[in-house]
């Protein structure tokens, strides 16, 4: 997108791909698009999946099952997402150089002057763009960078570090972690640390996880069965079958159908395609080192698909649902019918004189140098797979335990805008690099930042950005960002949200909720959220086009499960009938399971489940109508005890019902 965006504005281009292919995780799998709020997304990335969904009318026709399951397109099968970029990119006329990893970097001062691929090309440019997943390009130029996760502490966050326990993606069941269950001289089973995890909340040098976006089908006759992989180790699936034998089973990711029977399989459930602490030394790891961890994620993932779809072992209810897939016979053609690239979720990171945090994700904190908008749930992937530890006795551990650490999915906010002094080194640093995908973000906010769309919206906009700071004859640290804004807006680009309510996770999108009622036009008891009596660390968000009642609300964070507690007290001015209903701004972000306590004193108490994700009734959820007695006698209580999402508490209103006359 960056090369296309920079042949459209005149500029000579060299596009340098290490591999053979253009399109990196657009291409290899990664099909059911992670686009968050599809009408934030703008410019030429919205002109690919235009052209994406374009191409499925074109082939198959407007009303045909193709069109109807490319969802705009969002959602495709890869070889046809490889066949669109190769149009838009051969339309600009960007010259591309093929299989071309990267050697050294020349300097003069604060200058890039010259790139050397391995094989001793060398190119010269006035500007670079380092769009690798890895930062490559970045880290050779000697610009500040990390690698890992922050502690919270370091830029006041609650989701960065070590998060111990994590509700998703977690053993639902007690899994032994040692070869000889019970007993931790035999050791630790394949695949489980012996390090300890650290402390809630604590910084390392560990990323995410990595693995494979499978592009499968159920239609038998372009279905192939899983390949045995070269290195089968049956012995790394010990855990899953330990777990499988208990009843622990996620089922395969099917994710949401793409056109003509195939599926993008990602990662689901406590044991799965993620290659769980394979991927930390990736980042830094030289050519030989990267491949080495490839080929253990090849290994792995080919042979976990293997094991569950043959092994007499496995339940044969498992083994019937993972049959049924199998790799698409036309996808992935030149690669052994297995995806091009291992899915690089987070790698280095630069470090510049802005830091995009979570504080930027949740729109406590924007930026004015907006250059693009990001919208997806601020997501990170399992990070390692440890002990937790038990009460052993006498020599046994039954007590302990396998548990996956470093999952986060946190969403429920708004498209937020993305500053470009997150693109450009520091100032006093590299002065013609910039760095579309690798940005100044930490961790957590990384998270949400990295997804394709957003990865395409930064691309045009550093091309932009560079043809403004050939023009200006100033470093990329010195463009005029009013001027790069005006342009970036007459391409389409989107760099302010004026919508309402938005989150979303995968490709699924909240309409936007009708406008809040008047509250004078309530009837009843009306308690707003800052009348509960609150326990734990509830975050209040004011915003008034989400909020149902006064403007503001209060939301758990998605942590700290079974902590957290809002209580009402309504002091009601006569006995009667009252129909109970609790206020809260829905959205798909939010959990389906909150438990609310209605207790009366004298009489009992009674717990509901309220489903906080459907949006009928504009948020106001009614409990039922009860018999409640005059005065501060009734409470209502909200507790995340459980809870599947976000829970959200916007207040409590209490409507009398007046009893109908019989008899005529």
């Amino acid at each position: 997108m960056a090369a296309i965006q920079a042949r459209r504005l005149g500029r000579r281009v060299a596009l340098v791909t290490p591999g053979g292919r253009l399109g990196g995780m657009t291409i290899s799998g990664l099909s059911l698009t992670d686009s968050g709020t599809r009408t934030a997304i703008g410019g030429i990335a919205r002109e690919f999946y235009r052209r994406v969904r374009e191409n499925y009318v074109r082939n198959y026709g407007l009303d045909s099952p193709q069109v109807r399951d490319c969802q705009d397109g969002f959602r495709f099968e890869p070889k046809v997402a490889e066949k669109v970029i190769g149009e838009m990119v051969q339309e600009a006329g960007v010259t591309v150089f093929r299989n071309q990893p990267l050697k050294a970097v020349t300097q003069d001062s604060r200058r890039i002057t010259e790139m050397t691929a391995l094989n001793g090309t060398r190119y010269r440019a006035k500007i670079y763009l380092d769009a690798t997943y890895e930062g490559d390009l970045m880290a050779k130029a000697g610009v500040t960078y990390t690698v890992g996760r922050e502690g919270n502490a370091k830029y006041n966050e609650t989701l960065n570090g070590v998060q111990l326990d994590p509700p998703f993606h977690n053993f639902l069941l007690p899994v032994d972690p040692f070869q000889a269950e019970g007993f931790p001289s035999s050791g630790l089973v394949k695949g489980v640390s012996a390090e300890s995890p650290g402390k809630q909340g604590q910084g390392d040098r560990k990323v995410q996880a990595y693995c494979y976006r499978m592009c499968l089908t159920n239609v038998a006759e372009n279905r192939l069965p899983f390949p045995k992989p070269r290195f089968y180790d049956v012995g790394r699936y010990t855990l899953l079958l330990r777990y499988l034998k208990q009843g622990g089973w996620e089922g395969l990711d099917d994710g949401g159908r793409l056109p003509n029977g195939k599926i993008d399989c990602n990662n689901k459930g406590a044991f799965s395609t993620d290659n769980i602490g394979m991927s930390w030394d990736y980042p830094e790891g030289d050519t030989a080192t990267r491949r080495r961890i490839v080929l253990d994620h090849l290994n792995y993932q080919q042979g976990l698909m293997y094991f569950l779809s043959t092994d007499e072992r496995v339940p044969e209810n498992v083994r019937a649902e993972v049959s049924q897939w199998g790799p698409a016979r036309d996808e992935f053609t030149q690669t052994g019918n297995w995806p091009h690239d291992l899915y690089i979720r987070e790698a280095r990171r630069l470090v510049s004189d802005y830091v995009m945090t979570e504080h930027n994700c949740r729109g406590v904190v924007a930026v004015e140098d907006s250059v693009g908008l990001a919208s997806y749930p601020m997501d990170s992937h399992n990070v390692q797979r440890v002990v937790r530890e038990g009460t052993a006795r006498e020599g046994s551990a039954r007590d302990s335990v396998v548990q996956n650490e470093g999952d986060v999915q946190a969403g429920g906010f708004q498209p937020y805008p993305i500053a470009y002094r997150a693109m450009a080194p520091a100032d006093g640093e590299c002065e013609n690099l910039l760095v579309p995908v690798c940005v100044s973000a930490s961790h957590i906010a990384f998270g949400s930042i990295r997804m394709e769309p957003v990865f395409m919206i930064l691309g045009q906009s550093a091309a932009t950005a560079a043809h403004l700071a050939l023009q200006e004859g100033v470093p990329v640290q010195g463009v005029n960002v009013r001027k790069l804004q005006v342009r970036l807006r007459e391409d389409g680009q989107i760099l302010n949200w004026q919508g309402g309510m938005v989150a979303a996770t995968g490709s699924r999108t909240t309409p936007q909720l009708p406008p809040p009622p008047d509250p004078r036009t309530l009837k009843g008891v009306l308690l707003d959220d800052p009348a509960s009596g609150k326990t734990g660390n509830w975050i209040l968000a004011a915003r008034p086009a989400e909020s149902r009642l006064g403007g503001t609300y209060i939301h758990d964070g998605n942590a700290d499960k079974g902590s957290l507690s809002a209580v009402y007290t309504p002091d009601l001015p006569e006995d009667g009938n009252y129909t109970v209903i609790l206020v809260f701004p829905p959205g798909p972000e939010r959990a389906a399971n909150v438990p609310v306590t209605l207790s009366v004193e004298g009489v009992g108490s009674t717990t509901f489940r309220v489903n906080q994700r459907v949006a009928e009734n504009n948020g106001f959820a009614a409990l039922g109508t009860f018999k409640l007695p005059k005065g501060k006698r009734t409470t209502v209580t909200v507790s995340n005890r459980g809870t599947d999402g976000y829970v959200a508490v916007d207040g409590l209103q209490l409507v009398p019902v007046r009893e109908t006359p019989t008899g005529g």
